[in-house]
């Protein structure tokens, strides 16, 4: 496997299919929000503290909501799992996409794993799975800011992304690390 690409803010996001739990299938073009959309890439059902993070995301629904920001959390679970995942950590509201490739997390530059058998919930990881990422997405389809990581824990909290979206949209602050090449 190759090493994962780095994004670059202010430049456009990989495509990427998107098939929800009520059946829909649609492309994340289509369903980026008035200003934002934080994309969450979770590792899966297995991973306890995805489960901690997309209950803080799904209680800040409003919050998000008032900041025209949409939230969508993607993992490489079959249909199956995610459903697990809406059903026992109760999850009605916020979106899931399922059935992510390893080429489509590649695209991202999410860092990958192997399972290591049955997490503290007691439940089987995947055989192959993505390690968290977020990505704060414009509504023109470019790269704001992300978040991509190599372990499950010290994610970004959910309430100073909704507080940072809100001083990004008050102060017109610019994306950074934009630079993709630059003299030495």
């Amino acid at each position: 496997m190759s090493a994962p690409t780095a994004l670059i803010p202010g430049q456009p996001v990989p495509q990427l299919p998107l098939k929800f739990l009520d059946g829909t299938e649609t492309d994340l073009a289509a369903s980026l929000g008035k200003n934002f959309t934080l994309l969450v890439f979770y590792r899966g059902y297995h991973c306890p503290k995805c489960k901690d993070q997309l209950l803080e995301l799904q209680a800040a629904k409003a919050d998000f909501e008032a900041l025209g920001t949409n939230v969508i959390a993607v993992s490489m679970d079959p249909q199956e799992r995610a459903v697990s995942s809406r059903d026992e950590w109760q999850l009605p509201e916020l979106p899931l996409a399922h059935g992510m490739t390893i080429d489509q997390a590649r695209a991202w530059g999410l860092h990958m794993s192997t399972s290591r058998g049955k997490t503290s919930t007691g439940v089987e990881e995947l055989k192959i799975f993505n390690e968290p990422g977020l990505f704060l997405i414009r509504n023109d389809g470019t790269l704001y800011a992300s978040w991509v990581q190599t372990v499950p824990f010290c994610r970004p909290k959910t309430a100073e992304i909704v507080a940072s979206i809100g001083f990004i949209q008050d102060k017109n602050y610019p994306p950074r690390g934009t630079l993709s090449e630059f003299a030495a």
